[in-house]
Formats: C-alpha cells, structure tokens, sequence
C-alpha cells in the first residue's frame, strides 16, 4: 500500500469555523450540521438521478432549503459570505505533521474531493497543505459525487495505481464505504460527532485524529 487519498472537507480542513456565523444567519445552533448534511443528501440525489449540478450549486440549494425550514430568506450576499467561507478552512492542527509522516516513509499523497477543482485547490492552498498533496482529484472529472463508483475508478486511473494498492481516509462512513466498495482499503476519522453507522464493518484502520489514523497506517502498510 503506497498511496494514501485523503477526502478534504471536515477530514482534513476543520470546518467549526462556520459554526457561529451559520448559526446566526439561519438562527439555529445546529445549523452548520443541518446544511452540510442536507448537501451530502442533495449531491446523492444529484447523482441518482443525473441531476447536472456541481458542489457549489449544491451547498447553496441546501442553505436555502435549511434557511426555509427555520423561516429565514437569506439575501445573496449573506449566502455568499457564508459559502465563501469554505474557501478559507484551517486545516485540523495534526493533519501537516500526520501527512510529512506518510511521506517521509515514502507514501504518496493525495486528495479526492466532492467539490469542484477550483475550490479544492483554493481551500488546501489557504490551510498550506497544497505542497503536501498531489495531484488533487475532484469529482468534476466524471459529473457524480461521492460515494459513486465511478469517482474512485476514476481517481485509481488518475494516479496509476491499482485500487488494493490505494488507501481512502475520510471523516465519513460512507466515505469509507464507498472506496471499499470500490476495492481499495480504507480509514475511518472519529473526529468529534463523527461516528461509524455499522451498515457494515468498519475499516481496518480506524482513529480519533490524523495522528492516530497515521500510526495505524504505518504499523499495518510501512
């Protein structure tokens, strides 16, 4: 196992953040979680049904919608400021250390992401992961969204590598269990409200931040 594909948003790039300023736009607490999870929903229905729709016109679909719920209408500039925000995410304080780790002992690494290239490439530069990781895969290349198939076919051809010989880790179980279903192995971040959904087992390789993620990694594939 010599290449390890890292998800970005919330597995690498800390998305707390927006919590506040989320939270006082739509006027709930919850509100950070309740969008993105309504993002992820949307992009899996974007994807099922052919819907041609990048990750952009997802996330503010879905702050509307969670604004609706909590009666609130946003202006543009207000739904701009709060979506420009993921541009500007500081990376998890383990995560530089985690991935020099893996590349001193001769991993290479990558990145596969649900958002557009562009955005991707802005939000690693802006965290100053962006030397530490290439290339930076976006799910733009074939028009569906993670956990779909296709997007880790598409990133194995990309890289070269065969998929038993690539690692996905990610924040989100299905996440995980879409790589594995794509053949390749996989690790599991327990970061803080993150919890595994036992639809199936979980990875092998499983820990609470980067660091642990990182120790495993090398006790099992160095």
């Amino acid at each position: 196992m010599r290449a390890i594909v890292f998800d970005v948003n919330e597995t690498l790039l800390d998305l707390g953040v927006m919590r506040e300023p989320f939270a006082e736009a739509v006027g709930d607490d919850g509100a950070l979680h309740e969008w993105f999870a309504r993002m992820l929903h949307l992009s899996l229905v974007a994807t099922l049904t052919g819907l041609d729709r990048d990750f952009a016109q997802v996330g503010r679909a879905a702050l509307r919608a969670i604004a609706e719920r909590h009666g609130r209408q946003l202006d543009q500039t207000v739904e701009d400021r709060l979506l420009g925000m993921v541009r500007e995410l500081p990376a998890h304080p383990e995560v530089p250390a985690a991935i020099h780790r893996l590349r001193s002992a001769g991993f290479r690494t990558s990145a596969l992401t649900n958002s557009a290239a562009a955005v991707a490439n802005a939000q690693l530069a802006h965290a100053g992961l962006d030397d530490l990781l290439d290339p930076v895969l976006s799910v733009d290349a074939v028009g569906r969204f993670k956990p779909a198939p296709e997007v880790y076919l598409m990133a194995s051809e990309r890289l070269d590598v065969a998929p038993a010989a690539l690692r996905l880790v990610a924040a989100h179980d299905w996440d995980v269990i879409g790589a594995i279903r794509a053949g390749w192995a996989a690790a599991f971040v327990a970061r803080p409200g993150q919890t595994w959904a036992p639809l199936t087992d979980p990875p092998d390789v499983v820990g609470r931040d980067l660091g642990e993620i990182v120790d495993r990694i090398l006790e099992l594939d160095g």
